[in-house]
């Protein structure tokens, strides 16, 4: 059970940085930036999406355990 929640939160934690990534890159382009700005934008928005999971993860487990 333990490693299908796991595998659950995981994607569900990727699809919502790729959503946000499209998001950014998307926004980049309407306010006028190139394709690799906007790559860029898109790249370091899914990055911190990935660290604010990988944080709190970090802090529920402290505090849980």
């Amino acid at each position: 059970m333990n490693v299908a929640v796991t595998l659950l939160t995981t994607a569900l934690v990727i699809v919502v940085g790729l959503l946000a990534a499209a998001g950014a890159g998307k926004l980049a382009r309407m306010d006028g930036a190139t394709y690799p700005a906007a790559l860029t934008r898109a790249a370091v928005t899914f990055a911190a999406v990935l660290t604010l999971a990988t944080t709190m993860t970090g802090t529920f487990a402290t505090l849980l355990s």
